[in-house]
């Protein structure tokens, strides 16, 4: 299980799709034992009734509704068979409790919900004998209510409202929520009032077929964008580069024509100044001093920038080259485009169920009483409520896992892809070999890869956790530190899981165990330096202006739409949802793009390090790339020219000696 204490080869043979083996056995015995023991958390709150309490409910007496019960020591009223009572009645329904989100009112096991307003305590009794429901508590005779003194506090409030039962969790819930506005206004907490709120809602209500028209609109603009965007990257790339130096240029020369006029017109401004207070002439030679400062910092800025295009212009053409393959992998690949939807629906189904345990979990344990309330609650305690831990532990690294194993197969059907020569005798369904793949091979690499992110994200949600509740508590010192670990933290985390992208498709290149991967991988990264700089730089950018793009259609669309329909009063709530969906559609397939380039570029790298084109050595690329290749040597074979050229001149020099003065010939 160690990092890298395999017996494999020390020196690399890179064997693209050949001796596939298993690796990192031991780390998906580990995970599947984890995911086990998650299992077996959902297990114990069934077997134990916190399962059968969160659906079926149960009342303040530790009771669950529809079912037998049995006596629990020290709580009186437990116990009652409650077969006939399903559903769970709450006295006070608007005593919300902002703070821990729940209601603060006793719970009763009821036959029937009050479908109808009941507005005195002459309406409950009729309703009780009428109906078989009684809505106080069980030691009060029902035919009493009018004149028993316990009425005001083991009654519900007046006027009960009427109420439904939810579908499948059994509790009573008003038709009229207006009581829950107080909840809502401490979630939205830009509402002022309950009419602002009420006309949104309205309007999303009003528009629900154009935002999900917009929305579909938005899912097929960005897969027709990973389509087509290699025959605009070019044309991106060289209009950003432009803008960025001209951007430099011109800000550079502004600054320094603002020193110039201060230095031509503040030296009368001063002379005058200077009469009236030597202090302003203090103020206006410290400005100059700060625009002389910023001058100078954006000249140097500027330079560096301009070497860096001037050094970096053929890499900027190899990443206008790997997005044109890109393209042409999506083309041969199209069942790429479906990864996002696969992954989501994977996360979907797993987050469903946590949450479900989670739930779970909170109506499990032992029966306890609460001291401000005297209402019966279930808790965990002693070693079960380390049991929450597991499960948040659970969250973090199986979601994680997930998303590896879509970084995975991306990487196995690229670098089927890349390495097959003849892209007419590719598998008939790559994607597929790729997941059958991961799933014969190379699942514990996938869970050992989660594990590290896991293992680094979770102190820095740990940390953001302490900063938010240490809010306005703690000192600047504090909070600065507070700060930097959690950026420290996430910076640490984007770089592994950038490392972790490139040793899953080093392990889909040559099966190799997680770790000799990433070492494999990050040893080609480090030799091609620059050229990941500039592909993750302008690459990056390119994609970012894609996912605005998008966006900027889709909101446009939505604009014209709605205005057109002259009926939405409110339109901005559905705009802003709109918005948020189709950045959120264009960044998952636009990251399927971007790990598509990056797993392009390591095969390209290793490509060119191990191959020559000669005869035995032949190149997997593809025509684009061959053509960047091919222009890079042509441009390297001029230099070597040029340099020969200057030795030779400088040799012939050397060897010319003048003659020594005073000697003459016979």
């Amino acid at each position: 299980m160690g990092c890298c204490g395999s017996t494999e080869r020390t020196k690399r043979e890179w064997r693209p799709l050949e001796d596939r083996s298993c690796t990192d056995l031991p780390w998906f015995l580990l995970f599947t034992v984890f995911c086990v023991g998650m299992g077996s958390i959902c297990g114990f709150t069934i077997v134990t009734g916190g399962a059968a309490r969160l659906v079926f409910g149960y009342d303040s007496y530790g009771n669950t509704c529809g079912q037998r019960n049995e006596q629990i020591e020290g709580v009186r009223l437990s116990g009652l068979d409650h077969t006939d009572r399903k559903f769970v009645f709450f006295l006070d329904p608007c005593n919300i409790d902002i703070v821990q989100r729940k209601i603060k009112s006793m719970a009763l096991c009821v036959s029937l919900c009050p479908t109808e307003e009941l507005k005195t305590y002459q309406d409950l009794k009729r309703f009780a004998m009428v109906n078989g429901s009684e809505l106080c508590s069980y030691e009060l005779a029902a035919h009493r209510y009018p004149v028993l003194e316990q009425r005001t506090t083991k009654c519900p409030k007046l006027p009960v409202p009427p109420s439904k039962p939810l579908p499948v969790f059994n509790r009573c819930t008003p038709v009229d929520i207006s009581c829950y506005a107080r909840f809502a206004e401490a979630v939205v907490t830009f509402v002022g009032d309950n009419s602002v709120l009420h006309r949104l809602i309205a309007g999303v209500a009003a528009s629900k077929e154009i935002i999900i028209g917009l929305c579909v609109l938005a899912l097929f603009l960005s897969m027709i964008l990973m389509v087509i965007i290699r025959y605009i990257s070019a044309v991106l790339v060289w209009i950003l580069t432009s803008l960025v130096v001209l951007g430099s240029l011109a800000g550079t020369s502004v600054l320094w024509w603002l020193y110039i006029d201060y230095r031509l017109y503040g030296n009368d401004t001063s002379s005058k100044v200077l009469k009236e207070a030597k202090e302003e002439v203090e103020v206006t030679r410290d400005s100059g001093q700060a625009l002389l400062v910023y001058a100078v910092a954006a000249t140097v800025f500027t330079i560096i920038l301009l070497l860096l295009m001037l050094f970096m212009r053929k890499r900027v053409a190899l990443t206008i080259a790997l997005f044109h393959v890109a393209g042409k992998v999506f083309i041969h690949l199209p069942l790429l485009t479906l990864q996002p939807f696969v992954t989501f629906f994977a996360l979907l189904l797993f987050w469903i169920y946590w949450i479900l345990v989670l739930l779970f979990l909170g109506t499990t344990g032992n029966p306890v009483q609460n001291e401000e309330t005297g209402l019966t609650e279930f808790r965990l305690t002693g070693p079960l409520q380390y049991l929450t831990w597991y499960h948040a532990v659970g969250l973090v690294w199986i979601s994680e896992f997930i998303l590896a194993c879509q970084q995975m197969t991306v990487a196995g059907a690229v670098v089927t892809y890349y390495f097959t020569r003849d892209k007419n005798r590719l598998p008939v369904t790559p994607i597929l070999s790729s997941v059958l793949r991961l799933v014969r091979y190379h699942l514990g690499t996938v869970a050992k890869g989660s594990f590290i992110i896991t293992l680094v994200k979770i102190p820095r949600l740990i940390l953001m956790y302490i900063h938010n509740q240490l809010k306005g508590k703690e000192n600047a010192c504090a909070r600065c530190m507070l700060k930097t670990c959690i950026c420290c933290l996430w910076c640490l985390e984007k770089c592994l899981n950038y490392l972790n992208q490139n040793a899953y498709a080093a392990t889909a290149i040559n099966s190799t165990s997680f770790c000799t991967s990433a070492r494999d991988a990050f040893v080609i990264l480090v030799e091609n330096a620059l050229r990941v700089a500039t592909i993750n730089a302008i690459g990056d950018f390119v994609l970012f202006l894609g996912k605005i793009l998008i966006v900027t259609t889709t909101a446009f669309a939505g604009v014209l739409l709605l205005n057109y329909q002259r009926d939405y009063a409110e339109w901005l709530l559905p705009l802003i949802i709109v918005c948020l969906f189709s950045f959120l559609v264009a960044h998952c397939f636009l990251s399927i793009f971007e790990i598509v380039v990056d797993v392009l570029f390591l095969c390209f790298a290793i490509d060119t390090k191990y191959n020559d084109g000669t005869p035995g050595k032949e190149f997997f690329m593809d025509k684009a790339l061959m053509e960047f290749v091919e222009s890079s040597r042509r441009l390297e074979r001029a230099v070597e020219r040029g340099r020969s050229r200057v030795k030779e001149v400088a040799s012939e020099g050397a060897e010319i000696k003048p003659m020594a003065p005073g000697t003459s010939s016979a």
